[in-house]
């Protein structure tokens, strides 16, 4: 936790001065960091249990917050609000968590505030965080998760726990400090997710006999030439279709682009014909409808054909969300699928 709270505050510059808003449940791993982060610099953190996205620029705006840390649906929301314009003069930085920024909202963040850094991050609740990407590479990558965390070491491996070529889907294994000791009273799951680092894995000294126990975390990732990670998927979540594997994230990126959906999340359903077929449950963008016939057109334009959703259901309201503020996509597909057996 110690380790964890002085590897995050390093990166995002953290000081006393700083005021740090702790919007996400304490619960959330996450959430708790704002706390832990900002004690370890003596920073101040404002807790709030908002209704409503508004209540969150009120109290950025109110309490001078220099540092706001949220899930992407959360962030989704907050750009189709108007932003007070002073505050990008004291809120220092933003950043995301509990899955990867929508590149259309990344942009509405910054045009609302372009004197803010922003901090792409991927983490996972079985070591802390694990990535970030600095500001200064984000014109350059934005799509990247960025590299290891101070503290931290993020190997790409394959199946046989070789090292991945650049640019090879992999599994994105996290090892040092920040790696958690187990799930608790679950040892079947702890077995699945905390394994032993394969002897010929990069760093382990020849010889060794103790073995290094790592978080694999069941995440798909590449590695480019210069060592910064692309997320693809979670191996659990990802669709095979017509012979192709597809991520959501990649689907839901593309609906987003279109500025025709307000939220949305795609999961594959059994087909005979295709293997699975991609679903799309989204709302109405603000202040307007969802046209879907209009939307499948943009798809077919911007997708290969195999990637483009055999249907699309019209959500009323903001899509439902887990206890942690993400888009909860498990309860949506399990509800689909079992409107949809007969």
């Amino acid at each position: 936790m110690v380790a964890g709270a002085k590897s995050v505050s390093s990166y995002l510059e953290n000081h006393a001065g700083d005021t740090l808003l702790a919007a996400l449940p304490l619960s959330f791993d996450a959430g708790f960091s704002q706390l832990t982060t900002a004690f370890h610099v003596g920073a101040r953190v404002v807790l709030l249990n908002y209704l409503l996205p508004r209540d969150v620029l009120k109290a950025i705006e109110r309490e001078k917050v220099t540092g706001l840390t949220a899930v992407p649906p959360l962030y989704i929301q907050l750009t189709q609000l108007a932003w007070p314009e002073s505050t990008t003069e004291h809120l220092r930085y933003f950043a995301n968590t509990g899955g990867r920024m929508p590149r259309e909202t990344l942009e509405a963040l910054r045009r609302h505030l372009p004197k803010t850094k922003p901090y792409l991050m991927y983490g996972l609740t079985e070591a802390f965080r694990s990535t970030y990407l600095p500001p200064s590479e984000v014109d350059k990558r934005p799509d990247s998760i960025g590299k290891a965390i101070p503290n931290a070491e993020i190997l790409v491996l394959r199946d046989d726990g070789f090292p991945c070529a650049p640019n090879e889907p992999g599994e994105l294994v996290h090892r040092g400090a920040l790696v958690g000791q187990g799930y608790w009273n679950d040892p079947e799951k702890t077995a699945e997710r905390y394994k032993p680092l394969p002897v010929h894995a990069p760093g382990r000294e020849a010889g060794l006999v103790l073995p290094e126990i790592a978080v694999f975390s069941g995440d798909t990732v590449r590695m480019d030439e210069d060592g910064f990670l692309y997320f693809i998927g979670r191996r659990d979540e990802m669709m095979k279709t017509s012979g192709y594997r597809v991520s959501p994230t990649e689907v839901e990126e593309i609906l987003y682009a279109t500025k025709m959906v307000g939220e949305c999340v795609a999961f594959g359903v059994d087909d005979e014909r295709l293997g699975q077929a991609i679903q799309v449950i989204a709302t109405a963008p603000p202040q307007g409808h969802l046209d879907i016939t209009a939307l499948l057109m943009e798809c077919r334009s911007r997708m290969p054909a195999y990637m483009v959703p055999q249907g699309i259901e019209i959500h009323t309201g903001p899509l439902p969300r887990n206890p942690n503020g993400k888009i909860d996509r498990k309860t949506l597909s399990t509800a689909w699928i079992e409107k949809n057996a007969s």
